[in-house]
């Protein structure tokens, strides 16, 4: 009798973990357009949250070029690199994407999604302070020892859902230990839409090393009086599932009324088929 109430007694005062309310709308999405994945959309002042497929959102996967966001703080404010037009020369290797055959700045490196430009800036940044910044910042999980060029790509980094907009909430609040003028020069080449009332930041991200791949689509939406943080990931087969990433999202805000509807004779921009 004892033992039993014991039991009753530690349930009581330790229940288990519940998975948050499934967002239908955001699911519905997800199902109309056949993909397997997870949707993450909170809001900094208010606390409004919805999620899709919440188990999903708290697993992790290769933080590919979404880490592109902390790496341009951490490069800018370590002196990697100057500023957004700052120059990064390429050497003439021939690179699948032909965008990335040319000489870069950051801010182009950026919009690209140029693997060899942020190579190139981890490496004159060091492996001493990634670690450091990753620890400070919570940010994901990493294997160690890692490649310093390669650790966001090869596996050695993954992160989840719940912790990119964990992360993205720092950056918003700057709470890092970085100068103004380094979340000024993010945020400058973070923009990927604006409008009347609102502003867009987001980043892409790919990785092809699991079967099936993922593809990634951060970011955050300043509107009014309200920053709205999103992340979202999903399976992909191959790169013609890659415009989901952005086209999903934008969806999903439009739904929530995070972002204005369409104007009924407009259309989309051609979707972002980056890394």
């Amino acid at each position: 009798m004892a033992a039993g109430l014991l039991v009753i007694l530690l349930l009581w005062l330790c229940p288990a973990p519940r998975a948050r309310a499934e967002d239908a709308a955001l699911a519905a999405l997800f199902t109309a357009a056949g993909v397997e994945g997870t949707l993450v959309i909170e809001a900094i002042n208010s606390g409004a949250r919805y999620v899709h497929h919440d188990a999903r959102a708290r697993q992790a996967f290769i933080a590919a070029s979404t880490f592109k966001v902390f790496n341009t703080l951490i490069a800018v404010e370590e002196g990697a690199i100057a500023a957004a037009d700052a120059p990064l020369p390429w050497d003439g290797t021939l690179y699948d994407f032909p965008d990335w055959n040319r000489d870069q700045t950051l801010a182009t490196a950026f919009k690209v999604s140029c693997v060899w430009c942020y190579q190139a800036l981890a490496r004159r940044v060091g492996a001493g302070k990634y670690l450091a910044y990753l620890r400070l910042a919570g940010y994901g999980q990493l294997q160690e020892p890692f490649a310093v060029s390669t650790f966001w790509l090869d596996g050695a980094l993954t992160i989840s859902a719940e912790q990119q907009v964990a992360f993205l909430r720092q950056v918003v609040q700057r709470r890092l230990p970085f100068r103004p003028s380094t979340y000024e020069t993010l945020a400058a080449i973070m923009r990927a839409d604006a409008g009347p009332d609102y502003r867009l930041y987001a980043k892409t991200g790919w990785s092809t090393r699991t079967t099936p791949g993922i593809g990634w689509y951060i970011g955050y939406v300043e509107r009014g009086d309200e920053t709205w943080l999103f992340a979202l990931n999903l399976d992909t087969q191959s790169a013609s599932d890659l415009p989901l990433r952005r086209q999903l999202t934008l969806d999903a805000l439009r739904i929530k009324g995070i972002l204005p509807p369409l104007p009924a004779v407009a259309s989309e921009a051609p979707m972002d088929t980056s890394r």
